[in-house]
């Protein structure tokens, strides 16, 4: 099974509602999308082609490579059909895998008996080919199989990614209630900015959505912080294609920038984690970090984007306090933000009410599970009228 040179059906999956963002990034790299769908992109290529992707997505789970689509209405049927892939072609008999899946058909209770059969079918047939077992468990830092199967439709895909994408690699402390690196780079990608112009973040935290604003000015992408794949672990890897693709990415990262990225917020471990975790990342340089209250965040004079990431009412102290939070957000809006684009990142739409301005988008995400939006607010300056509160 010839399959960095084969091409199949390729699926990168993402986190619901991130697909329109990681369309933009796999259309600039030059791929083909055959289809769109809310949780990820499907494309046609051969592993080598799921490298670049695995290396310079932002907002991708996982990178998939299908080997096999077949019907199976119970356990044994999929045991069946799996048994007949030439899987010591893909696995190496001393290596390990670990199986992962989606599934929904009424025979299967829970994912791990798929996953269970699975691991059979591959076990039972590399022994039989080759009379030594790999090893198996539930680490993905080597090869991943992926089981996708829903009423009677299946198919197996290689998990060219293994560990998710979606977790960026440089965020060593993630701080209290992170957003995951996909989704602020997902939310930045979506405010439009140019990648030229002054980023604010007050309210920072862990400083996530500084660093990926950094990163994504300088183009420096996740695959600068990782050094293992799913791909890497299949029989028949090439390792000078991966660095080739390294090298590729070292080239067009750039060092500097010529614009402020602004990153505040009152705690002083905050910024403490912020600072290590954009060291990690290598462009601390590039982030004005401070501690301070969010009102006396120093914003540039030419206009920009200011974002806020506030707490959305489930454990920041009283809600009568948040209340007043996003009050004083919004007065920091219009008077210290006039003709920047300012953007509130919330799950709390009666808390979105009290910024007393009219957003004039409401972009759809989720963060986990939970619902929410970015707002968008023109803070016009000097003639143009002031945008009317939310009623």
């Amino acid at each position: 099974m010839q399959v960095f040179h084969t091409k199949s059906k390729i699926i990168i999956t993402c986190n619901n509602r991130l697909a329109p963002y990681l369309k933009q990034e796999v259309e600039a790299l030059g791929y083909e999308i055959k289809r769109a769908f809310s949780t990820g992109l499907e494309l046609e290529g051969t592993i080598n082609d799921c490298i670049p992707l695995n290396l310079n997505l932002r907002c991708a789970s996982q990178v998939l490579y299908s080997i096999k689509a077949f019907t199976a209405e119970n356990p044994a049927r999929l045991y069946k059909e799996l048994l007949e892939i030439s899987w010591e072609e893909l696995i190496d008999f001393t290596g390990y895998f670990s199986v992962s899946s989606t599934v929904d058909n009424e025979t299967i209770t829970t994912p791990l008996f798929a996953n269970l059969k699975v691991k059979d079918a591959i076990v039972d047939r590399i022994k039989e080919k080759k009379e030594i077992r790999p090893n198996t468990g539930p680490e993905t830092n080597k090869v991943v199989i992926h089981l996708y199967w829903k009423e009677n439709d299946a198919e197996i895909f290689i998990d060219t990614s293994g560990e998710t994408l979606a977790k960026h690699g440089y965020r060593k402390i993630p701080g209290k209630a992170p957003m995951l690196e996909a989704l602020a780079a997902g939310t930045i990608m979506a405010t439009g900015w140019d990648r030229k112009s002054p980023f604010v973040v007050p309210m920072c935290g862990s400083g996530t959505l500084a660093i990926e604003a950094a990163l994504l000015a300088t183009d420096k992408t996740p695959g600068m912080f990782r050094m293992n794949y799913g791909f890497m672990h299949i029989i028949g890897y090439d390792e000078q294609v991966f660095f080739e693709e390294r090298r590729k990415l070292k080239e067009k990262a750039k060092k500097e920038i010529d614009f402020r990225i602004v990153a505040t917020d009152h705690s002083e471990d905050a910024i403490d984690i912020s600072i290590k975790n954009a060291k990690t990342a290598g462009v601390d340089h590039l982030i004005d970090f401070s501690v301070c209250d969010f009102a006396d965040t120093e914003v540039p004079e030419a206009a920009g984007i200011v974002i806020f990431n506030p707490e959305y009412g489930e454990r920041l102290g009283v809600h009568t306090k948040l209340e007043a939070t996003y009050k004083r957000i919004g007065d920091f809006m219009k008077q210290k933000c006039k003709g920047y684009r300012g953007y509130i990142f919330t799950g709390n739409p009666d808390l979105a009410k009290k910024i007393g301005l009219r957003a004039s988008r409401r972009i759809e995400f989720y963060n986990g599970k939970l619902d929410c939006r970015l707002l968008e607010y023109e803070l016009y300056e000097g003639s143009k009228r002031e945008p009317k509160p939310e009623s």
